[in-house]
């Protein structure tokens, strides 16, 4: 189960988590897309043996992302424990993760070291003190590639400087309905600060979720950096709650309206896309935290969220799934999930 995806945190009407990155190369070895099949694995088998001799070694265990099947790579990406990037390299790779899967240390991606760290909700700083200490921790064991100028060196030059993004992921259905969600893209991109879909970057907004993180990591400590996501990411959630607010007095039964018609198909469909279930997931956790919807608490709801998805929907199946097969079983677990009881004549 992964703990920190289903718990709730600060703000969490608004943001479902707070991720910090790091990324981090070695001394002595050139980028991951120049490094020979020899030099990946040297990289990878010093990273692993830094990581878990250290002090936190009894928290996390190391996966194999070589010796994983395609559905239980993709179940990781799902998961956020590990990126798009990872699966597709030709590198020698793999990551460790800890038990309650909220910290992931990802192994010859694009750099040679990228450890995150994710919890629910609005913890931000949570997050990076708990990046920090690991980075702190392995730099005493292994020599990170570095200068006094620059800063962090990565393979990426956005990267170049402390090596951190910050983002926070926010649920924001009001600014998408009233479509001033165009001039939070705007605003955002004239300051640094980018906004993603759900898996980061070149992915799409799924279930109006979308991801703020800063675009520049030279010029600035990383307390600035976190500290300038969050109160950018105040700002956003402001507006959100309040653009709620504006749609259900202006016309509480059209909303009303939305919310349970979605929350109808959601908990009483037979066949259902994962494109089609985040939308109507969406329009279901507006009317949770909105009090629309009393009888249904947001646990639930971040649950299914993880395992609607089609990897981790046949991770839970225990067995491969055509796509029209996965979109019956989705559907059938919605329901049990909500724990609808149907009693139609037609009903098996």
């Amino acid at each position: 189960m992964t703990v920190w995806y289903i718990n709730n945190g600060p703000e969490s009407d608004v943001v479902i988590s707070s991720r910090v990155r790091i990324a981090r190369n070695l001394i002595g070895y050139p980028f991951p897309y120049k490094m020979d099949p020899s030099q990946g694995l040297d990289v990878l088998k010093r990273v692993s043996e830094a990581v878990l001799k250290s002090n936190i070694s009894k928290e996390l265990i190391y996966i194999d992302t070589r010796k994983l099947n395609a559905v239980e790579r993709q179940s990781l990406v799902e998961k956020h424990l590990i990126s798009p990037d990872l699966v597709s390299s030709t590198n020698e790779h793999g990551v460790i993760v800890n038990k309650d899967e909220n910290i992931s240390i990802m192994i010859n991606e694009e750099d040679h070291l990228r450890i995150q760290c994710m919890f629910a909700g609005m913890q931000i700083e949570d997050a990076w003190k708990a990046c920090d200490r690991i980075d702190s921790l392995l730099e005493k064991k292994v020599d990170f590639a570095f200068n006094n100028d620059l800063g962090y060196l990565t393979c990426c030059p956005t990267n170049i400087g402390t090596g951190i993004r910050a983002s926070v992921m926010l649920h924001l259905p009001a600014l998408v309905m009233t479509g001033y969600i165009r001039g939070i893209l705007e605003g955002c991109s004239k300051i640094g600060v980018a906004v993603r879909g759900i898996y980061g970057e070149n992915s799409e907004a799924a279930g109006n979720m979308f991801q703020i993180s800063n675009q520049v990591t030279l010029g600035q400590t990383e307390e600035e950096i976190v500290a300038s996501i969050k109160n950018i990411s105040l700002q956003v959630i402001e507006q959100e709650r309040t653009l709620r607010g504006e749609l259900y007095k202006q016309n509480p039964f059209r909303l009303e309206d939305k919310v349970f018609r979605s929350l109808g198909v959601f908990s009483n469909a037979r066949i259902i896309s994962s494109e089609e279930s985040l939308k109507l997931l969406s329009d279901v956790r507006l009317g949770i935290d909105m009090g629309i919807i009393k009888n249904i608490k947001i646990e639930v709801l971040n649950e299914i969220m993880l395992f609607l998805q089609p990897a981790n929907l046949q991770r839970l199946s225990d067995k491969p799934l055509s796509p029209e097969e996965r979109d019956i079983q989705r559907a059938e677990l919605i329901r049990s999930k909500l724990r609808i009881k149907n009693t139609n004549a037609g009903d098996r």
